[in-house]
């Protein structure tokens, strides 16, 4: 029998934004969290991009000094936005063997990890820090929200590039249909803005190189789109059974209905331009849902502001919805929050729970000129949804051909 899984506490720590609310405010009033950046290492290394969306409200500010100094960033943030969630879901008292984690980066440690290269160079192996393995380790984020909510059912991890955060949505649904777990902590963290990952992504020219103008570089499907924009943070959804969240009074945002995973088989970084492999995922989360896609009523695209990964998207949705596309509202969001590669996905989560709470679909800034061949429908302005249910899908694609969706209705009962 299938279970109704359910979200019913949300957190989410970005460059627009410390929490969930203020993320969801700060969005709705078209925000950009794009800043230059203020560190030595810019000019150091001449990089040729100096601008990121780093987050706002920083995780060693708001953690204690001790339990700070033990953790990555990447693992701070995921901290900061699990502590929110936990909160906001009413710290549900729950059986320890019950509670698990499923959560997700794309890059893990990688601040500690080349933080502590240069020690070694500099300094010596004596110097090295005895907590750089399981701090710099992509599972350090499962495994320390693991330890600080004893949750003891599993605390698995998903690094899909920036697939991942869904990915792990999808696996935090299967274990509770597989009746593993009663609640799960889902999610995904991302702290890479680092010279190394600058240079590379701007080397591929992934990056948009708007150094004048950083608030405005990302633009989704616009004509003169040149790359995304990188972010930081990380986003956290609670779910749960619907029986035992009802079972203790919880408040529920919205209703996890289906999730697929999919992968392109085509190229290590460039998306099947077909779009094949993404719309077999969303068919995939809607057939699991068992919806079709004429009741999907809003979507939140991957949209990361790239040549041709906005195109392959449009491919794909104009497969799955036909000519019907081009009338279902559709967010990009990273335009304000910039690309929290193994994050965006949790955060784009939110933001789909939030829209479908408020019936209203986040604008997409920065949409001067759209792109004629991606006539989708994305406002520059919030969008309102009617009052009637909705339902609406979250999209994920990353390095290697990943393919991940998530389909979330708003929760009338």
């Amino acid at each position: 029998m299938t279970k109704r899984i359910v979200v019913t506490g949300i957190g989410a720590t970005s460059s627009i934004g410390g929490t969930a609310p203020d993320n969801w405010t700060n969005l709705l009033a078209g925000a950009s969290g794009a800043r230059p950046l203020e560190h030595d290492w810019v000019a150091e290394y001449e990089l040729p991009v100096t601008f990121a969306a780093e987050a706002i409200v920083r995780p060693e500010t708001v953690l204690p000094r001790p339990q700070a100094k033990r953790l990555d960033p990447s693992s701070q943030f995921a901290l900061v936005a699990a502590m929110e969630a936990w909160e906001d879901a009413g710290a549900p008292e729950v059986d320890p063997d019950r509670l698990g984690v499923d959560f997700a980066t794309g890059i893990g440690g990688v601040w500690t990890l080349l933080d502590a290269w240069d020690t070694l160079r500099e300094k010596g192996p004596r110097r090295v820090m005895p907590m750089t393995v399981p701090m710099l380790m992509p599972n350090a984020a499962a495994g320390n929200l693991s330890l600080h909510f004893n949750a003891r059912a599993f605390a698995r991890t998903v690094a899909s590039a920036c697939a991942s955060s869904v990915e792990s949505i999808a696996s935090a649904y299967e274990h509770l249909q597989l009746g593993i777990a009663d609640v799960v902590i889902a999610g995904g963290t991302e702290s890479a803005i680092h010279p190394i990952t600058v240079a590379s992504f701007a080397s591929m020219q992934a990056l948009s190189r708007r150094n004048d103008s950083p608030s405005t570089a990302s633009r989704p499907f616009s004509s003169d789109r040149d790359g995304f924009v990188m972010g930081e943070g990380a986003a956290v959804l609670i779910l749960e059974t619907e029986e035992h969240a009802l079972a203790r009074g919880a408040r529920i945002y919205a209703r996890l209905e289906g999730t697929a995973v999919t992968a392109d088989a085509h190229h290590i970084t460039a998306n099947d331009p077909s779009g094949a492999g993404a719309s077999r995922a969303v068919r995939h989360a809607l057939e699991q849902a068992g919806r079709t896609p004429d009741e999907v009523t809003h979507i939140n695209a991957h949209a990361t502001s790239t040549p041709v990964g906005d195109p392959a998207e449009y491919a794909a949705l104009l497969s799955v919805f036909g000519d019907r596309v081009h009338d279902i509202p559709v967010s990009a969001t990273k335009a304000s929050t910039g690309h929290l590669l193994g994050g965006t996905g949790a955060l784009e989560s939110v933001f789909t729970i939030l829209a479908l709470r408020d019936r209203v679909a986040p604008p997409t800034i920065n949409l001067v000129d759209q792109d004629p061949a991606i006539p989708l429908k994305a406002s520059t302005a919030p969008q309102e949804l009617s009052s009637d249910p909705q339902l609406a899908i979250c999209n994920s694609f990353g390095f290697g051909g990943h393919n991940a969706v998530a389909a979330f209705a708003s929760y009338d009962d």
